[in-house]
């Protein structure tokens, strides 16, 4: 049923004037679901708070709740259509009130890890797109649908989410912006292992995969009791997104998998200078794809001891600085980060050897990032001590990768299972630092 009215909802907004492509679809059907996502957040609540013989006081004032607005109901249950507001009344309402109200929870928010924060913020990023109200009625009809109210209904919901992020990766220029594959995430997840009361940050947080994966790995990791699931909740996941619709999207994916007011800044992470960074600013783990190919002005390039225009090599600086002593990362980068011969390539894989522990290299596939054409690594590194030897593992596949035939877990079974111990095998073998230089001609 949500697959359907997902592509029904496409279909209207296809016709609007004001969604011209895959992206304006997720971002505007982003924030219907979210006011209906917290609709059905606030009955939770409310029937919990009851169950305790508690009153509720819901965050949303009676005017702007989606029974008023979006789905009055009449006696019998079902929408009333004359109360119902549709065409320009609508899209009035939603753009000249709606939209102000929920804006205004930013500056009224206790503090930033609160739903009420979140709310405020995303809809200070957003405007309504959509340029017929009858659209907009149509698309609020379809989504009062869908309902989040037990764990299959959200599960399936974050599924289908995930879903139209691929396909808006699949869309744009720059898929990998939006969309790592799911199973390198995992895999990547796995080889890092967090643990419950590490501190986990991802500084590229694009549609908040990574978060969300360690989130899924952590909650069946152990049974969690009551102060465990608080510190996920609270004291885990921390990312940050420079982009908009990003952010937008990030946030709503951590909201749907279940976490309720993910800690996501809206910032350039990159345009803060690594030299303030302190010991309370650093995270046990970083599991990040950052943006490769992007260049940096001069003003950015200051805020790093080693200039480059290259965006994935300030991000890669930004890690190493941020990380705690003993902190362990897993970061996607281009494999010309290990073959470039300039002074800032040269400088930063001796920064990485010196100051952390490279233990394990994952070559990728060409094909592994749908519409991105470019080979990456995995560098998979502990902080705090030098590089003595790496497991290098390239994985062969005996298909060619590519948006039809996508990577999947099965590819990284091998990987995974040799990773532990770091074996030999037709494809991995050990090196030593001081042949290090050898193993990297291999990209030239």
């Amino acid at each position: 049923m949500f697959e359907q009215t997902f592509k029904n909802i496409d279909d209207i907004l296809h016709k609007d004037a004001g969604c011209s492509s895959e992206l304006d679809y997720v971002e505007q059907t982003s924030w219907v679901l979210f006011l209906k996502y917290l609709d059905d957040f606030e009955k939770d609540k409310k029937t919990a708070e009851e169950l305790k013989g508690k009153t509720y006081i819901g965050i949303i004032g009676p005017e702007y709740k989606w029974d008023v607005w979006a789905v009055p109901k009449g006696k019998d249950g079902k929408i009333d259509y004359h109360k119902a507001l549709t065409g320009d009344d609508l899209k009035e309402f939603v753009d000249h009130k709606l939209f102000p109200y929920f804006k205004k929870f930013k500056t009224n928010a206790e503090s930033a890890d609160t739903i009420e924060y979140k709310i405020g913020e995303i809809f200070s990023e957003l405007k309504n797109k959509i340029q017929s109200g009858y659209n907009l009625r149509e698309v609020i009809d379809r989504i009062n649908e869908l309902r989040f109210r037990t764990h299959a209904e959200k599960h399936e919901m974050s599924h289908l989410y995930e879903a139209k992020i691929k396909n808006m990766g699949n869309a744009g220029r720059n898929g990998g912006e939006y969309y790592t594959p799911r199973p390198l995430i995992k895999t990547i997840v796995k080889v890092v292992a967090p643990t419950i009361g590490n501190k986990i940050y991802d500084g590229a947080a694009g549609s908040a995969g990574f978060l969300c994966e360690a989130f899924e790995y952590l909650k069946t990791s152990k049974n969690l009791t009551t102060k465990d699931a608080n510190i996920l909740q609270k004291k885990t996941f921390y990312g940050k997104e420079k982009k908009s619709l990003a952010y937008i999207i990030g946030t709503m994916n951590m909201i749907l998998h279940g976490i309720e007011a993910p800690n996501i800044v809206h910032t350039n992470t990159l345009s803060e200078n690594i030299t303030d960074i302190q010991e309370k600013d650093r995270y046990d783990i970083v599991l990040v794809n950052p943006p490769f190919g992007g260049k940096e002005r001069k003003e950015v390039q200051q805020n790093f001891p080693i200039k480059t225009s290259e965006t994935a090599f300030l991000f890669l600086q930004h890690f190493i600085k941020i990380l705690k002593a003993g902190g362990r990362a897993g970061v996607v980068i281009k494999n010309t980060f290990l073959s470039n011969t300039d002074n800032a390539s040269t400088n930063l894989r001796k920064l990485l050897l010196e100051s952390c522990n490279l233990h394990t290299i994952l070559d990728l596939p060409g094909g592994t990032f749908t519409g991105a054409g470019v080979k990456t690594v995995v560098l998979f590194f502990e902080k705090g001590m030098p590089t003595r030897k790496i497991w290098f593992y390239q994985l062969n596949l005996d298909r060619n990768l590519g948006k039809t035939n996508p990577l999947n877990e099965k590819d990284l079974t091998e990987f995974i299972k040799l990773q532990k111990k770091k074996e030999d095998s037709e494809n991995s073998w050990t090196v030593n630092v001081a042949d290090v230089d050898k193993l990297f001609m291999i990209f030239r």
